[in-house]
């Protein structure tokens, strides 16, 4: 399974926001700027956080993103969802019923064994998925963390951070 260079992106981005605080927001072009990647791009990705309840958005020029739930409350499956999309990976098209010298519908009553498999593993990854949240993302980050990575992005919170009304 493949999944898009946006949802990287939108996972860090939501664990990012998690540090902002309660009255702040950054912008798209902050949040793009410290992961070094396009803002047009990002900005999909954040339409869809947002649009899927995760983000919420502060209008205006001095306007931005912040979360729209706790972290605890947001796992890696909401995020995927969001920005992939409900759709299983994998989409059956019944090939077996094409081609040459087809058979009778009666050799096809049972759903394909190829797409059962596929499915069952999908909702194996969704469940896992769904079992960790960016409030785990940030403990397993701490507990690793020798200070650099924090220092880094309280340097960036502290130039870039808005403070909004909320």
């Amino acid at each position: 399974m493949k999944l898009g260079d946006g949802v990287e992106q939108a996972i860090h981005c939501v664990t990012m926001l998690s540090r902002v605080s309660e009255d702040g927001v950054l912008s798209a072009a902050a949040l793009a700027e410290f992961h070094g990647v396009s803002t047009s791009y990002l900005l999909k990705h954040l339409q869809a956080l947002s649009g899927a309840g995760l983000l919420g958005t502060v209008p205006g020029p001095k306007g931005g993103y912040r979360l729209a739930k706790q972290p605890e409350e947001i796992s890696l499956l909401d995020i995927v969802l969001a920005v992939e999309g409900p759709a299983p990976a994998f989409r059956c098209a019944e090939i077996r019923q094409r081609g040459p010298n087809p058979l009778p519908g009666r050799y096809f009553a049972k759903p394909c064994g190829i797409n059962a498999a596929m499915l069952k593993a999908e909702r194996a990854y969704r469940a896992e998925l769904a079992k960790v949240s960016i409030a785990d993302i940030l403990a397993d980050l701490e507990a690793t963390d020798d200070g650099g990575i924090a220092a880094r992005g309280c340097a960036f919170l502290d130039i870039h951070e808005r403070k909004t009304a909320r």
